[in-house]
């Protein structure tokens, strides 16, 4: 190891990697690193977690623990993390003894909506006009002239919010200082509402040498804040635009100065400028498509990039579509009498033995115990000859799940 714990040389399968956090993205990591040959311990407090549960170790304790910290680090030639909300300064006690990726550093600036809006815009990639909101004392500070002027817009909390969660929409001034007020006073930003044509998202994985390689632009569809449809190649954008979005998360990268796999989320506005939206230091949920229509993976990325060993190939071999299932599937009531019906309430399985019946499809479910509505269950990937193809499949599979693309 250098000064910095960075390996001087590439850490070869057999060893043990380290995941703080027990998520999906955590269990796809298990699976790509054992794949490869590695062990890995998972650190997480749940003892069901997805990732838990297919670890060669499970480490069942709090992120903060130092004495479970300590024993990953001991364990561990490296760890990495599947989610940005873990303490950074957890990350930075591993990092005393063990090679972490990403830093610490960088998953701080992506925690907190602030730090990470400054940043990218110092990076010199374009952001949407906003007012940070540090406090209520802050917000009485600020005058209606300076708030009207990204208005109407979207008040976010600057920490832990996700997937549509610590989000307001407000009109004018009176309306930021109440949905201030409900959501507790806490660091906010004020963020302007964009003429929105769609949204992409830049997916890219470098290397503590500074290599990188770049996966195909994917073009995302929300429903409620969450993720529902990724297709990649992104249909509506122009090489133009694939090339400065992929450029624009290479220069956010190259900034941190950054090690593992990074998503760069861009609104694509209605005249065709691009603004990044936020940034996810890990695998991201609109990078699933890559298990099966990539020569490697996202989280094959994430253990190349983890153990200083060659960047993998991210040729896209199939166009792909990616469905995202929430747990609503499971509630669906259908006809009476039917195989699908349900007492109001009552979860029922899907019909997965339908959705394997479909050429193009590739069920991907994440081994968590209870379904419940809005909590992510799994995905399909569909991959075809065309991207007709592929999304055709992908309609007809949200037909037969009754998932709402619209």
């Amino acid at each position: 190891m250098n000064s910095d714990n960075t390996p001087v040389s590439p850490i070869l399968p057999g060893a043990w990697l380290g995941m703080v956090g027990g998520g999906q993205l955590g269990r796809m990591f298990c699976f790509a690193a054992q794949a490869m040959g590695y062990r890995v311990a998972v650190l997480d407090p749940d003892e069901t977690s997805p990732a838990g549960a297919v670890a060669d170790k499970h480490l069942r304790a709090a992120y903060t623990d130092e004495a479970a910290l300590t024993e990953l680090a001991r364990l561990c030639a490296a760890v990495s993390t599947e989610f940005e909300n873990v303490p950074a300064t957890s990350l930075d006690f591993l990092a005393r003894t063990t090679f972490v990726s990403p830093a610490g550093r960088c998953v701080a600036i992506a925690q907190d909506r602030i730090a990470e809006k400054r940043f990218i815009a110092g990076s010199g990639v374009a952001v949407a006009p906003h007012v940070a909101i540090e406090s209520s004392d802050a917000l009485a500070a600020i005058g209606d002239a300076e708030l009207e002027a990204v208005l109407p817009g979207i008040l976010k909390t600057a920490r832990l919010g996700y997937d549509g969660k610590g989000q307001v929409s407000v009109r004018n001034a009176d309306e930021v200082r109440e949905a201030h007020a409900s959501l507790g006073g806490v660091p906010c930003v004020l963020e302007k509402r964009l003429p929105l044509k769609f949204e992409v998202s830049a997916l890219i994985a470098r290397g503590a040498n500074g290599a990188s390689a770049v996966f195909p632009l994917a073009q995302n569809a929300h429903r409620n804040g969450v993720l529902a449809q990724t297709v990649v190649p992104a249909p509506d954008a122009t090489p133009a635009l694939v090339e400065q979005a992929q450029q624009a998360a290479l220069r956010i990268a190259d900034a941190l100065g950054y090690v593992g796999v990074l998503c760069v989320e861009f609104f694509v506005l209605e005249d065709g400028s691009l603004v990044a939206n936020e940034m996810a230091p890990r695998p991201h949920n609109s990078g699933h498509y890559t298990v099966d229509a990539c020569a490697a993976s996202q989280f094959e990325q994430q253990v190349r990039a983890m153990t200083a060993m060659p960047l993998g190939d991210t040729r896209q071999h199939s166009p792909a579509v990616m469905l995202n299932i929430l747990g609503d599937v499971w509630f669906h009531e259908g006809p009476k009498g039917s195989p699908g019906a349900a007492s109001k309430g009552a979860p029922v399985t899907p019909p997965w033995h339908e959705v394997a019946a479909m050429p193009a499809a590739r069920l991907h479910l994440y081994g968590k115990e209870d379904a419940r509505p809005g909590r992510k269950m799994g995905h399909v990937n569909f991959t075809a000859a065309t991207l007709d193809e592929a999304r055709t499949a992908a309609r007809d599979c949200a037909r037969l799940l009754h998932i709402p693309l619209g």
